[in-house]
């Protein structure tokens, strides 16, 4: 089992935009979150987490991607993941959900001012349409935005 790296902190000017990719898996890939209990359990999860804008995201079955963004500099990305993960695990757990719901690990990339947060997005929302769950991807109910983001 290898180990993960450390995630270094990122040291921008202040007057510099940052914006997360983020992709969190299920345990063991299970097919658990393309669903309405799960969604609102999200959804709730983010509003509720001061510190942080969440942007676009799409929710799979077995996984979640999203865009977040610090409203505070010295806000933590990996704290920030841990306390979603967290809450949306207390949510589901008394419907019966397993644990662990999530893998330890999680996907970050922080956009950098050359990389284009809508041609990432593009690549996001096509996701559900890849996988053969819908024909196009303004049919899948479980993606949109909460925020606008900009770099």
């Amino acid at each position: 089992m290898h180990k993960h790296l450390k995630r270094i902190p990122v040291w921008l000017p202040t007057d510099v935009a940052v914006i997360y990719y983020v992709t969190c898996c299920t345990a063991s890939r299970q097919k658990l979150l393309a669903n309405e209990q799960a969604y609102q359990a999200i959804l709730a999860s983010w509003h509720a987490i001061s510190g942080w804008r969440v942007g676009r995201y799409v929710i799979m079955p077995d996984h979640v991607h999203f865009f977040v963004a610090p409203s505070e500099r010295d806000a933590n990305l990996s704290q920030f993941v841990q306390r979603f993960r967290s809450s949306v695990t207390k949510s589901l757990r008394p419907l019966g959900y397993p644990y662990p719901l999530w893998q330890r690990e999680f996907f970050d990339h922080l956009l950098r001012a050359n990389e284009s947060y809508q041609s990432k997005w593009e690549y996001v929302w096509q996701n559900p349409v890849r996988h053969g769950l819908v024909a196009n991807p303004d049919d899948w109910p479980y993606a949109g935005e909460l925020h606008a983001l900009e770099l």
